[in-house]
């Protein structure tokens, strides 16, 4: 492979990490999926596809696994129209975020895994269950007792096996079934396993036959759908199920100092707290970095409250991120030049990766945390369902 080849390829699959989770906001089902089989086939696809050294990669890849799940989180705000299931999503989104945290903090080889036993990722598969029953059917429908069984059963059956398998035995399912079911090396490449083993494309096909059976029986049991399957959250929006028009919103913005300040700080610092520990050369303590998060975060918030007095609209949410991301990386280079006065630097590389991510994440809260609050208050005003606070 030519370093040409190697830069191309790696650019691809770099700017698909990036692109492709905001599918997520528009087209949670598979945006999230197709996010979830990058982050599983990337490496792979370096290691056959170039000669890149990976060794540095590590860090970026599990930084862009947290950014993806992020969006994810904030696709919740923006589409999701069952409050009691929200909040679950919620709680199961900063337990783990938290978890993750505690993890890069007190990380030391071999790192103690059994916190990622303890705060398992169900955010992601409770995410996708609600996104497949909205294929058909109005979530508004789950109940409290139906919401809380699915996350319990994804946690207890799904979760915890696959933590438990993953970080605390180390095991890696690919080699697993080529050293201990077909008796051969890890490095054996999947065209000669199949050659050598002919009889594993008919067994494929029956289990695949069984599935689709299966899913058919289970597709005659359950409850008549709502509407026809659609992949994009907007596509019912008109409809009298739940859900609710937000093209202007008002209320979620008019305090300086609200529920989604808080949010924001608190989100936007765990992130930047765990950044911090994955990418490397990183310099600054935890309280730096948790003061700096909020300083940017306060300071982003007073300049779109200012130019909202103004009547100054964003016409083109990439103009936004790019002013926004520029303003923010010239207060990082501020600090830069006073760090510098006190004989400290810090590496404009991951910064600049550090910078371009939060400014992002804080762009997508500021847009779709509106459409949260407009549907639920709404809803409240109704009698329906509660503060969304």
């Amino acid at each position: 492979m030519t370093e040409t080849t190697d830069l191309i390829v790696f650019l691809i699959i770099i700017l698909a990490r990036f692109l492709v989770p905001l599918l997520i906001l528009r087209f949670p089902l598979p945006g999230i999926l197709i996010s979830l089989v990058i982050d599983a086939v990337d490496q792979t696809i370096f290691q056959t596809f170039t000669n890149i050294n990976l060794d540095g990669y590590q860090g970026y890849d599990k930084a862009l696994d947290i950014y993806y799940l992020t969006i994810a989180y904030i696709a919740t705000l923006r589409n999701w129209t069952n409050l009691f299931a929200f909040k679950v999503s919620r709680f199961l989104w900063y337990y783990r975020l938290i978890g993750v945290t505690l993890f890069e903090l007190t990380y030391e080889p071999p790192g103690p895994r059994w916190l990622l036993l303890i705060f398992p990722n169900v955010f992601e598969y409770f995410f996708i269950f609600y996104e497949i029953v909205r294929l058909r059917w109005d979530p508004v429908r789950l109940t409290k007792r139906a919401t809380i069984l699915w996350a319990a059963a994804i946690w207890i059956f799904i979760k915890i096996p696959q933590e438990m398998w993953i970080h605390i035995l180390q095991l890696d399912m690919t080699d697993f079934i080529k050293e201990d079911i077909f008796g051969v090396p890890a490095d054996t490449p999947p065209g000669e396993l199949l050659t050598a083993n002919i009889w594993v494309i008919p067994l494929l096909i029956i289990v695949a036959v069984l599935i689709v059976i299966v899913v058919r029986w289970l597709l005659k049991k359950l409850p008549l759908k709502d509407w026809d399957v659609s992949f994009d959250a907007d596509s019912h929006q008109d409809e009298d199920t739940g859900y609710l028009e937000t093209g202007t919103i008002q209320g979620a913005s008019d305090r300086f100092f609200n529920s989604a300040l808080i949010e924001k700080i608190i989100l936007v610092g765990l992130v930047s707290i765990i950044f911090a520990q994955i990418l490397p050369e990183t310099q600054a303590s935890n309280l730096e970095i948790g003061v700096a998060v909020a300083f940017v975060i306060i300071l982003n918030t007073i300049i779109s409250h200012w130019l909202a007095r103004r009547g100054t609209e964003w016409r083109h949410t990439l103009t936004q991120f790019l002013a926004m991301g520029a303003i923010n990386f010239g207060l990082v280079l501020l600090y830069a030049f006073l760090l510098s006065g006190r004989g400290g630097s810090i590496q404009m590389g991951n910064t600049l990766f550090f910078v371009l991510l939060l400014t992002l994440i804080i762009l997508l809260f500021d847009q779709n945390y509106p459409m949260y609050y407009a549907r639920f208050s709404e809803a409240a005003h109704q009698g329906g369902v509660g503060d969304p606070r």
